[in-house]
């Protein structure tokens, strides 16, 4: 079944249908976001509401204006930018505060190096991963492709692309325990 038909029965409260479309679109979802927001933790959280969303207002989507996937993702971009304007509105106004009180806001420097110290640690445990994971796992969370989408490019069954996440997310998960 396809993301349109899913999106149909979603509405109609069909749980099995929401949790195929969420396996189709929560890669796409969280690849737009994290494009947008930057930051992984509020992009997994930004992504979450989104799919809370989808299931809450899917009898809104109408096949006729487009697609179900170019409805999803429409719906996370306005979300995702929603929350970067939002942070930004919040990091002025702590600005403006610290300038009337005389103190930083927050220490930039400190902020770059810790950034830079995660980005280096998931690269670290991307290392880890086989290269078969580590190519599945960037297909699908870097590049937002669907698992199917990744099995596509790939040539290889679905069943498979899926062992090849789940492990390699595991393995991701226990590398970077403190941080995940």
């Amino acid at each position: 079944m396809d993301a349109d038909e899913l999106l149909v029965l979603v509405a109609g409260g069909d749980q099995k249908a929401f949790e195929d479309l969420y396996g189709l679109v929560s890669g796409p979802v969280y690849g737009l976001v994290r494009r947008v927001v930057r930051d992984p933790a509020q992009s997994e959280e930004v992504a979450q509401e989104v799919l809370l969303e989808l299931w809450r207002s899917a009898a809104r989507f109408d096949p006729r204006r487009g697609s179900a996937l170019s409805w999803v993702l429409t719906l996370a971009h306005r979300r995702a930018v929603d929350r970067v304007r939002s942070a930004r509105a919040a990091g002025e106004r702590e600005q403006r505060e610290a300038l009337r009180s005389g103190q930083p806001a927050f220490d930039h420097v400190a902020e770059e190096v810790e950034a830079g110290l995660e980005r280096e640690w998931v690269r670290r445990c991307l290392e880890r991963l086989t290269a078969l994971q580590r190519q599945s796992v960037t297909l699908a969370y870097y590049d937002g492709y669907t698992y199917r989408e990744v099995a596509e490019r790939l040539s290889l069954p679905l069943g498979t692309v899926k062992t090849r996440m789940r492990d390699g997310l595991t393995q991701l998960r226990k590398c970077l325990g403190g941080v995940a």
